[in-house]
């Protein structure tokens, strides 16, 4: 017997550290190439991370909220001595070389995930493994998850098995029970993403000078618009947040500054030609902001299926980091929760956050008369560092002008 000693792999380009969300195997447990023994946090990403060999966990280094640099210690498994680690390729690479023992291979899509497919049962005192989306999921139902039987790889419970259980089970679910109230309160540490959103939005808002400008949007024929369209085609679902993505790239174009990252460091501020648009989703681990890349090159109907697939994939815990970052500039939306006004809050670097508030039926004086109109406030953000407030306030007299005049956003020359 030998014991070979992991390193926390670089699970990222550029990442330097990542916080241990929980481990999926404990001491004693026997584990195989490619079964998960950890998730890890990095700046907005939870990765898995799988074993590289053979053999019995003999220790973990770190506890769960701990965070580790890439490189220092992670686990120890004891292994056959003639055992050899299977080189694993770092995700996103297509160059054909392999890199550090230890690298998280990429989640399985959802066309190639087999929910109802049968595996292999968990040992008796196994923990059951489960994505953080999953496990908050079933606190929420009142599930544990020892109870479920996991139809994932190496028996990890996904949404899927809560489902069955909900609509299947001829019993009442186990529920967790009550932890007993105290006068003086529960204290809990923050840790994960939280935390990570935390450190964040302290950032954003004790660095950035924002300046918010509010303005309220006549979106009648917009919303007429999008209501025939539905109508005519029922195979998708159109929402406001294309067509503001339309006019976000349209405003861009006279006003390149706004789609930009500001250096302040380096006092250097980068504009882009592409529009890489970040589109804030309340998940069950906290926000995160999953993002349209090339919104550009993309007409109303690709629009609307891209801005559904990143944010299913953000709530569903399945986006990439490569999804997850890069944007440059963000919309944020409550959707019908969305009230008359918000003070978004920078996502740095980008100097540009645009907010959508809810569509209410208002009395608007037109044409010598008082006439029912469909009314929203859009509250956008700047770095008033980059942006003044007479640009803020084209910008956003822009976005107001292409949402009233619907067919502007499909006119070439707007």
């Amino acid at each position: 017997m030998s014991t070979f000693t992991m390193r926390l792999p670089d699970v990222g380009e550029g990442v330097a550290e990542a916080e241990i969300v929980e481990w999926l195997v404990a001491v004693g447990d026997e584990v195989t190439p490619e079964s998960p023994i950890a998730e890890v946090l990095t700046d907005k990403a939870t990765v898995e991370i799988s074993a590289p060999v053979s053999g019995t966990i003999a220790a973990l280094h770190g506890e769960p909220g701990e965070i580790l640099a890439v490189g220092a210690d992670f686990v120890e498994i004891e292994t056959d001595a003639t055992t050899d680690a299977a080189p694993l390729r770092h995700p996103g690479t297509d160059d054909g070389t392999d890199t550090e023992i230890g690298a998280p291979e990429p989640p399985p899509t959802a066309a190639s995930a087999e929910p109802d497919a049968p595996s292999p049962p968990r040992s008796e005192g196994k923990k059951p493994t489960a994505a953080p989306a999953v496990r908050a999921r079933a606190a929420e139902l009142g599930i544990v998850l020892a109870d479920v039987a996991g139809t994932g790889p190496d028996g990890r419970v996904v949404h899927a098995d809560l489902d069955r259980l909900a609509v299947r089970s001829s019993g009442p679910v186990r529920s967790r029970p009550a932890s007993p109230a105290t006068g003086d309160g529960t204290p809990r540490p923050v840790r994960g993403v939280r935390r990570r959103i935390a450190d964040r939005l302290t950032s954003a808002w004790t660095e950035i000078p924002h300046i918010t400008y509010v303005d309220a949007v006549d979106v009648t024929e917009l919303d007429r618009l999008r209501r025939e369209l539905n109508e005519r085609d029922d195979s998708r679902r159109l929402t406001l947040l294309p067509f503001l993505v339309m006019a976000i790239v349209v405003a861009v174009r006279d006003q390149p500054d706004i789609n930009a990252h500001y250096d302040h460091a380096g006092e250097t501020l980068t504009t882009f030609d592409a529009v890489h648009v970040g589109i804030a989703t309340q998940t069950d681990d906290g926000l995160r902001v999953p993002v349209v890349r090339h919104a550009e090159s993309l007409g109303l109907g690709a629009l609307t299926d891209e801005i559904g697939r990143v944010t299913e994939a953000a709530r569903d815990g399945r986006a990439s980091r490569e999804e997850l970052t890069g944007s440059t500039i963000t919309i944020t939306s409550l959707g019908a929760l969305g009230g008359l006004v918000t003070t978004p809050i920078l996502n740095p670097p980008e100097v540009a956050i645009v907010g959508v508030n809810k569509i209410e039926t208002r009395p608007m004086w037109q044409d010598g008369t008082w006439v029912p109109r469909r009314m929203m406030n859009l509250s956008s953000s700047f770095d008033h560092r980059m942006v003044d407030g007479w640009d803020a306030a084209v910008f956003v007299q822009r976005l107001k002008a292409l949402l009233e005049t619907p067919a502007l956003l499909f006119v070439d020359d707007t």
